[in-house]
């Protein structure tokens, strides 16, 4: 992370401000950078929102530490400023986006010379389009996006203001995304879905004929393909999280908040609910339905509709997670177990 000049350096004090946060210690010192709690040196700010690494405080040399207020006397008895929160790690999110705001330079508004605009393109203000991109015929863009290098956004799509495509990004014809999106560099936005009837050894394609629909502030990791639908439009509903090397298959619902970690991959026609969690290549079969709040350990595979609430680990088969626990645990033993049933039914063998 780039260490900021002492005139650009904010204050402690302006950082309080920003945060809501209550000052125990010198808020006249100025913070240059922001660092982990374990290489944080003097002018930067670290976090602390773990309370099993209180004990790291005691050496920490940050000049300031973000942190709860059973936590304050720590920071201070090692030489750091505290900014007591109730929520360090949300806290620490937020000033995130206030430090970027602050170092990395926005996009300037306006249309690269080298940019392709179609026929009656609806541009709102303020408006960036990078080089090489192609916006094609009918499309609209809310006020404020930002169309980075190499993008494509097909006919008649629609993008919400103050979204943003990072470079090399595809986005299909007819999709629409909401406000304040991001789509991060590679990422595919309405490819066909993988639709095809079988006839006579042979495979028909089936045309994909939906969108996909995305709300607002949903987040698209890089290289992650999201497939229109073949009918109805494939939909991730507001504040949807993806991360990278994610697959979305056709006609896929996803509900507000729902968050997945690398190389998930979801089948066609599944619909999964609000606030659900999928871990890192979890699977989800096609067809399926899976509830609100429902948590997905990374690498399983989701065989069968889950609606109950809770979390849910393995591949052989998924249950819920303290039964999946037992039951790993009995498998470690299962080689012992087979050896000693084989004793006992040696001695009862006449």
């Amino acid at each position: 992370m780039r260490a900021l000049q002492d005139e650009q350096a904010p204050l402690i004090a302006d950082i309080a401000a920003e945060l809501a946060a209550q000052v125990l210690g010198d808020a006249g010192l100025r913070i240059r950078r922001m660092a982990p709690l374990e290489t944080a040196q003097a002018g930067e700010l670290s976090f602390l929102a773990n309370p099993k690494l209180k004990s790291k405080l005691a050496t920490c040399c940050a000049s300031a530490v973000i942190v709860r207020a059973d936590a304050a006397e720590d920071v201070v008895a090692a030489g750091g400023t505290a900014l007591i929160v109730a929520d360090p790690y949300r806290a620490f999110a937020q000033l995130t986006r206030w430090w970027a705001a602050r170092v990395r330079p926005a996009a300037a508004p306006g249309i690269h010379p080298s940019a392709v605009l179609g026929q009656g393109v609806r541009l709102g203000t303020g408006v960036s389009v990078g080089p090489l991109s192609v916006i094609e015929e009918g499309a609209c863009l809310g006020d404020g996006v930002v169309i980075g290098p190499q993008c494509q956004v097909g006919r008649d799509a629609e993008i919400g203001a103050g979204s943003r495509l990072a470079a090399r990004v595809a986005f299909g014809a007819e999709c629409r995304m909401g406000q304040r999106g991001v789509l991060h560099s590679g990422a595919v936005i309405g490819a066909d879905g993988f639709g095809f009837a079988p006839h006579q050894g042979r495979w028909e394609k089936i045309e994909q004929l939906g969108a996909v629909w995305m709300g607002d502030d949903v987040e698209v990791g890089a290289n992650t393909c999201i497939d229109r639908g073949a009918l109805e439009d494939t939909v991730l509903e507001d504040g949807v999280k993806l991360d990278n090397l994610i697959q979305i298959a056709h006609n896929v619902r996803i509900g507000a908040h729902t968050a997945m970690a690398g190389c998930v991959g979801v089948a066609g026609s599944a619909r999964i609910g609000a606030h659900c969690t999928f871990g890192g290549a979890a699977m989800i079969l096609g067809h399926l339905e899976i509830g609100d709040h429902v948590h997905i350990s990374a690498a399983s595979v989701v065989m069968s509709s889950i609606l109950k609430p809770g979390q849910y680990s393995g591949v052989f088969p998924i249950d819920e997670n303290g039964n999946w626990e037992k039951n790993a645990a009995t498998l470690r033993q299962l080689h012992q177990l087979r050896s000693r049933l084989r004793a006992v039914e040696k001695k009862l063998t006449p």
